[in-house]
């Protein structure tokens, strides 16, 4: 009997898929370091550049604030942007934009100067995580999606503990200048690799990506709006004041007046009917909760030990560097084995593991004279956890999803994890604020950001039982 094979789609040869990802990912690993690095390096410099500017602590931070809703503002473009001028061009825009800033920044000459050049990196940054994603995950075969992720997702998670070290060197030992001077030639090999690696993908001619603006008026002010209060409130320890609560109300309008926008037009800006993949939703779910907690107990680390033990901010630093390394082991283990185990087996047992270590933390904090190795210890117990969860759950939730929507996907997902962290941050400053910095107060935080990452659990459990297909 002779058979017939169905016809189907000609596909990417393997090898040549191959080498099409191992260059996706030496681009966008190459600038994401450069990105996250210079997060946290900023905040531990935070001190030095009030000293240098004869502004006070309150004003400097706005450095921060500015970077983070430039970078609220313009994710939500993400998608638009790639379809529009095709997401190698978007890159290259993102990477020109950051490394401008960068040396912005380095030549600013007060604080007013230095929080617009901020603002200006902010632009670059908020691109790059999104961007990078949909390139990484159209470039990978889906059923590798989660070692493509793993290689690509190393710098998110080791980055916020390996920069506050190398912050803390460049403060004791150069100028400020260097905390974004030494972004330059990071940026300037990413752009190299990518104009000589990345393929082109500009639309084919007579295709159009009309930009959803009505929506992105609304979006784009709305996240900034709502980061902004949220920001303020964890700074003043209320969320009532009105210089809170107005901005924060008001971004919340906006917000929700944009998801009913977006789920009645026919294009909107970012398609949220994407929550009606029951993966996807659980998976966004899941990293909502954990972000909050695990990104938002990163502010304790530093003020535990520089505050409580009295130790320098290069020394906090070193005390974290362990923890990273947990983290960026477990996750390539755990990334790759995404592809064979069930998720709803491994991501839950990793959310469990995450939030035994940050209540051995906890508990562990409210000792006076604690020995440093003990805390270190529980922290890389939470560590371990975090590497089973993130990139696994962003890994989860997308690979069943279309080639076409892999840009929507990577967009809002790049805003669930940049909200979930401003809220946990906001919501841990407070805790702490209120309960007091000693240790019974570092106690009170740390165990609320146990709780965080336990509810991470529930959206967890209706991740799918399968295996991927192979």
């Amino acid at each position: 009997m002779r058979t017939t094979t169905p016809a189907t789609a000609p596909v990417r040869p393997v090898p040549e898929r191959a080498t099409a990802l191992n260059r996706t990912l030496a681009v966008t690993v190459t600038g994401s370091v450069m990105a996250v690095l210079d997060m946290t390096i900023v905040n531990v410099a935070l001190r030095r550049l009030a000293q240098s500017f004869g502004a006070s602590l309150e004003t400097v931070q706005w450095a921060t604030t500015a970077y983070t809703l430039a970078l609220a503002a313009v994710i939500p473009a993400a998608a638009w942007a790639m379809a529009r001028i095709g997401a190698k061009r978007a890159y290259l825009t993102a990477l020109t934009l950051f490394t401008l800033g960068s040396l912005l920044a380095a030549c600013a000459w007060d604080a007013g100067s230095l929080i617009a050049f901020r603002a200006v990196q902010g632009l670059g940054g908020g691109l790059l995580q999104p961007v990078g994603m949909a390139m990484v995950m159209g470039a990978a075969d889906r059923s590798r999606l989660g070692r493509a992720m793993a290689v690509g997702g190393l710098p998110i998670l080791v980055g916020p503990v390996a920069g506050p070290v190398l912050g803390g060197w460049l403060v004791d030992t150069a100028s400020w200048h260097w905390i974004f001077l030494v972004n330059l030639p990071v940026g300037a090999l990413a752009l190299v690799l990518a104009l000589r690696l990345l393929p082109a993908d500009a639309p084919k001619p007579g295709t159009t990506a009309r930009l959803d603006l009505p929506g992105l008026l609304m979006l784009s002010p709305g996240l900034a709006l709502v980061l902004y209060g949220l920001a303020r409130g964890g700074e003043h320890g209320d969320f009532a004041v009105p210089g809170v609560l107005v901005p924060t109300l008001a971004g919340a309008a906006l917000v929700v007046a944009f998801v009913r926008r977006a789920l009645t037009v026919a294009a909107p800006l970012l398609d949220l009917r994407l929550l009606r993949d029951r993966t996807f939703a659980a998976g966004a779910g899941t990293l909502a909760l954990f972000t909050c907690g695990y990104f938002g107990s990163m502010l304790l680390g530093p003020l535990y030990w520089q505050q409580e033990r009295g130790l320098s901010a290069t020394a906090a630093g070193l005390l974290g560097a362990p923890v990273g390394l947990a983290v960026g082991t477990t996750m390539q283990i755990a990334a790759r084995g995404i592809d064979r185990v069930s998720p709803r087996r491994l991501i839950p047992a990793g959310v469990a593991v995450a939030a035994l270590g940050m209540a051995l933390t906890a508990w562990q904090s409210g000792v006076p004279g604690v020995a440093p190795w003990r805390m270190v210890a529980s922290a890389m117990v939470t560590g371990v956890g975090t590497g089973m969860v993130l990139m696994p759950a962003m890994t989860t939730a997308s690979r069943d999803l279309p080639g076409d929507r892999l840009a929507a996907a990577s967009t809002a997902l790049s805003i669930n994890s940049q909200l979930g962290a401003s809220v946990g941050t906001a919501v841990l400053s407070v805790v702490l604020g209120q309960a007091g910095t000693a240790p019974a107060g570092f106690r009170t935080a740390y165990a609320a950001a146990a709780l965080l990452l336990a509810a991470a659990a529930l959206p967890a459990l209706a991740l799918p039982s399968r295996r991927p297909v192979r």
